[in-house]
């Protein structure tokens, strides 16, 4: 087999802004995604406001398009987002504006296409987490689901940017995004057959697993999908594992394929798709900056008073089951165990944000980190010490000042398509703390050189790593902490942004 190795010049981006004026002054862009870059909801005094998206992807995206004529196409989220359906909506920071268009699925098709498909199934299954023995069990709901829900909702998308493609005065650069939007790039090219008017984009933010995890899936679904993404012009993925397990299954399960997995390419009806790893990354500047707000400082002093003099164990995450939240517990119920010098002296501050809570299994697994923390807590606690602390909600300013303070930074998911807060604590982290980081993370192709890292299944790995981190001395900790510092900046969300429209550019798309 032949080793995956991009053209020269795809390699290391030495694009910055100018490029990105370059390659859009003579097009359009149209970014299409589940969620929008604003939600529209009523305020207390029931007037319509807009709220910005947080993270790197929407202030990348909407940078992105402050730079030429764009539309965003989304689905709705709120009633006031079906009230309002489209039009355009300020940039920050700029005298641009973006068109935003709203999509309202029927409520039944959504649910289909979203707790149906894309969560349930594609999800569990992309992030190696399917119970084979037991779930799932593709049922006649499920076909349902997929005709009327997914399939359904992706036809949605793809009429609705034929229109916008049409409407341009330009050529159009399509930008898709993540697992909800498989299916739209064929269904796109049966509404414009003229390739020559847009050029097609879709960047995959989850991780793409080998050939025989796909081969769970139904033949008529799994071709679906990679028919799906073999209609677009450049396919970006988070890593190069990524890439190359893409290139493999496309080998595996689509008849007709053709796959050079040296140069990154698939020939497949008489059209080429080139592969390729574009890690994403942060808003670097936006980040440091919201460190120094006020409302971050007042969260950093309340905990500096209620964890003084002890170093501080940190992880922030959803609740999420393939962010492996009972096996970190268990890991420093071991080093507790092994390491009694530690106690009374380390914090394990949690910081969890409710994801999928109306699935039972996300509720099992809330039930189960609970009661996996509650026993630590029962076991070493005491009146005048609780191991370990956890906090609930949505609260990233809080979750900001917590990283500024850490000793120790616990991501140790069993599968991430990168992980974005292995990339923020070190950004804004003020102790030089320590990244004990899972090798099944996006973000580990890039900060391997700075971290300690774990087998996310080792138990006893992790929690010597914990270990390990704690009685790290001072010049080791410095040392890896600018290491790691100097790897996010130097490779931030514009960076990724430029990566890509440098492979745009190189490829001639």
């Amino acid at each position: 087999m032949e080793i995956f190795q991009p053209e020269a010049g795809l390699t290391e981006s030495e694009t910055d802004c100018d490029l990105i004026d370059q390659l859009l002054r003579d097009r359009s862009l149209i970014i299409a995604s589940n969620r929008g870059p604003v939600k529209f909801q009523k305020n207390e005094h029931g007037e319509t406001e807009s709220k910005r998206g947080r993270g790197g992807l929407v202030t990348a995206l909407t940078g992105l398009a402050s730079l030429t004529e764009a539309h965003w196409i989304a689905c709705a989220d709120t009633d006031e987002d079906r009230q309002w359906r489209s039009g355009s909506v300020p940039l920050e920071g700029s005298d641009r504006s973006i068109d935003v268009q709203f999509l309202s699925p029927d409520a039944a098709a959504y649910e289909s296409y979203y707790d149906g498909i894309a969560n349930p199934l594609l999800w569990f299954l992309q992030h190696s987490m399917l119970d084979i023995t037991r779930t799932p069990s593709i049922t006649h709901k499920t076909w349902e689901d997929w005709k009327n829900g997914y399939v359904a909702v992706n036809a949605l998308f793809a009429d609705a940017i034929a229109r916008q493609v049409r409407a341009s005065e330009k050529p159009s650069l399509v930008m898709l995004q993540d697992y909800h939007l498989y299916l739209t790039p064929r269904l796109l090219r049966r509404n414009l057959p003229f390739r020559s008017s847009y050029t097609l984009v879709h960047f995959i933010h989850i991780p793409w697993p080998g050939a025989e995890d796909w081969g769970m899936l139904p033949p008529k679904m799994r071709t679906a999908i990679l028919d799906g993404l073999c209609a677009v012009d450049l396919l970006g993925f988070q890593t190069r594992e990524d890439a190359m397990n893409f290139l493999r299954t496309c080998e595996t399960y689509l008849p007709r394929a053709y796959v050079r997995f040296k140069h990154g390419r698939i020939w497949y009806r008489n059209h080429m798709t080139y592969v390729r790893d574009f890690p994403i990354s942060i808003d670097v500047e936006g980040l440091k900056k919201l460190a120094e707000s006020p409302e971050v400082q007042g969260y950093r002093q309340e905990f500096m008073d209620a964890f003084a003099h002890k170093q501080m164990i940190l992880r922030s995450d959803r609740i999420e089951p393939s962010k492996n939240i009972v096996r970190g517990f268990e890991a420093f119920d071991d080093m507790l165990e092994r390491y009694p010098e530690h106690k009374e002296k380390v914090q394990f501050l949690v910081l969890l944000v409710p994801s999928r809570l109306e699935m039972d299994k996300y509720q099992d697994y809330l039930a189960e980190l609970m009661a996996a923390a509650g026993k630590i807590n029962v076991r070493y606690g005491n009146s005048q010490w609780e191991p370990v602390r956890i906090l609930t909600g949505e609260n990233y300013p809080r979750a900001v000042a917590a990283m500024t303070l850490y000793d120790v930074l616990l991501v140790n998911s069993l599968a991430d398509g990168m992980n974005l807060v292995a990339k923020e604590g070190p950004v804004v982290n003020q102790r030089d703390g320590v990244l004990v980081l899972s090798e099944r993370t996006g973000a580990y192709q890039q900060l391997e050189p700075g971290a300690l890292v774990i087998p996310p299944l080792d138990v006893f790995a992790t929690a010597e790593a914990m270990h390990q981190a704690l009685v790290m001395l001072q010049p080791e900790r410095q040392e890896n902490a600018a290491r790691l510092r100097s790897l996010v900046e130097d490779e931030d969300i514009v960076d990724w942004l430029c990566l890509q429209l440098e492979a745009i550019s190189v490829l001639g798309l």
